[in-house]
């Protein structure tokens, strides 16, 4: 049968249903926004519940920029982990890179409630004591302390007019 209409409709599954049967379409994920949470005990977060479907898979946790760590999904970890081994082992600066991204990184899976473990040495890296921030920066989110998120915050801020300079000379 020939199907010569399709009426699409979106829910929060990223399931559409078209006239004749059910298909699945693949948005790009885009991670924005700032939350503010905390670890509990057992050193777990919860992740923003806008974020927990694109995780739900799986994800990696590893050291980040500016003491803060990153949290990648499988698709984007496995970008990463490709444009690594094509640096040259030959070079100490790609070693380097390559130790403190995979060496440091751990696999995460969210449980039930949307929360992943934080591994200590992790934890340690970022300086996080209880209050944490999760930042959306398109293609990964980014976890802070939050003390630290706000003092980055504010002096990143300061320089808005110089970086926004800066980037149009970059062409952005």
């Amino acid at each position: 049968m020939v199907v010569s209409w399709v009426k699409l409709v979106y829910n929060s599954s990223r399931v559409v249903q078209s006239g004749i049967k059910w298909i699945t379409i693949k948005f790009p994920i885009m991670f924005i926004g700032e939350y503010q949470h905390n670890l509990d005990d057992k050193n777990r977060l919860a992740i923003p519940a806008k974020f927990r479907l694109s995780l739900k898979q799986g994800a990696y946790v590893t050291r980040g920029f500016d003491n803060c760590l990153f949290l990648l999904t499988t698709k984007e970890w496995q970008k990463l982990v490709d444009k690594l081994a094509e640096l040259p082992i030959g070079k100490a600066e790609a070693r380097g890179f390559s130790r403190i991204m995979l060496a440091g990184a751990m696999d995460v899976k969210p449980d039930n409630l949307g929360r992943i473990l934080i591994p200590d040495y992790l934890k340690k890296y970022a300086g996080i004591d209880k209050k944490v921030v999760v930042a959306g920066l398109n293609s990964r989110l980014e976890i802070w302390d939050e003390g630290k998120w706000q003092t980055y915050k504010a002096q990143i801020e300061k320089q808005a007019d110089k970086l926004a300079e800066t980037m149009g000379e970059m062409g952005i």
